[in-house]
């Protein structure tokens, strides 16, 4: 007779749990269901509370209806007695209520490692934070945050809204306005710029850490920075340093968007289940468009195109 595992900690098959903090996305691109997604597929055991619920699609978000402060502290202590995490994820918080009570539990878990991906609007720019929820972001989140993972419109709100400059200023000197509120490292990415790739570059206190440049892909994806914050949360909570952890969500990311897909009328989709697509369909033949990935993905690192610069 076969006998199943054991259900406590000695139970050498547990994964490990991320708990993230999100809205979520009917679509199945961004959001709750792309953290859930992106840790299952990185190997971690995915612990959600959801802070609102959206209309949306893969074009972009018609309504937002948050959850009262209360029902979102509520999940996450409920599950957090219960369940030890290895990482926090912080994603659309929806108020500056949640926001509040968000800051209040990962306070009570300083050893854990919490990414926060600030998703202020959507690709289409549909607003997801208010001048007030910024504000609070900055006096709550931020000074807790392992790392925070903006792309450099996020960057430049989050750094200083008042600066009639601001888009002339350095990422280098706008990620040190965040470090300075107390996080430890800045994942800047680089996919909104006018560059032929798409440079990431991350930051700590003593300036720039590692810069990894991208081959920029054609298409425009619903639910990359979800993606890849998530991906940073899972490395860290399988135990990667900083660096590590972030280039291999790097990899892993780029990958998804690489095999990404387009399930309707809008933006297309990471796969973040792309390693278990077979390239050969079920009657053996040849499945030409992942192969041409494959070979452009190959091309790419032989190349230098993906990596460090």
């Amino acid at each position: 007779m076969s006998q199943s595992a054991p259900r406590n900690s000695q139970n050498r098959y547990a994964l490990p749990a991320v708990l993230t903090f999100s809205a979520t996305d009917p679509s199945g691109g961004a959001g709750m269901q792309a953290d859930l997604l992106t840790l299952s597929s990185m190997g971690c055991h995915a612990l959600s509370v959801i802070t609102a619920i959206t209309v949306q699609d893969t074009a972009g978000v018609e309504a937002i209806h948050c959850f009262d402060a209360d029902w979102v502290a509520d999940q996450a202590r409920c599950i957090l007695e219960d369940v030890p995490v290895a990482a926090f994820k912080l994603g659309v918080m929806g108020s500056v209520e949640n926001l509040q009570v968000i800051a209040e539990i990962v306070a009570d878990y300083p050893h854990v490692p919490l990414v926060f991906d600030p998703v202020l609007a959507s690709a289409r720019g549909d607003e997801f934070s208010s001048q007030a929820m910024i504000a609070a972001m900055r006096e709550m989140i931020i000074p807790q945050c392992t790392i925070i993972t903006p792309n450099t419109p996020e960057l430049r709100r989050l750094a200083d809204e008042d600066d009639d400059d601001i888009v002339s200023i350095h990422m280098e000197i706008l990620s040190k306005r965040l470090l300075e509120m107390g996080c430890e490292y800045v994942l800047v990415t680089g996919t909104h710029e006018n560059t032929a790739d798409v440079v990431n570059s991350l930051y700590g206190i003593g300036g720039r850490i590692r810069a990894d440049s991208w081959k920029r892909l054609p298409q425009s994806y619903h639910g990359s920075g979800c993606t890849l914050a998530s991906a940073v949360a899972a490395t860290m909570a399988r135990g990667l340093d900083i660096p590590d952890a972030v280039l291999e969500a790097q990899e892993y990311t780029w990958q998804t968007l690489r095999a990404g897909y387009r399930p309707g009328m809008a933006q297309f989709v990471p796969d973040r289940m792309f390693w278990a697509r077979d390239e050969m369909d079920d009657e053996g033949n040849d499945d030409s468009g992942a192969k041409e990935a494959n070979e452009a993905s190959n091309n790419a690192i032989e190349s230098g195109l993906l990596g460090s610069v």
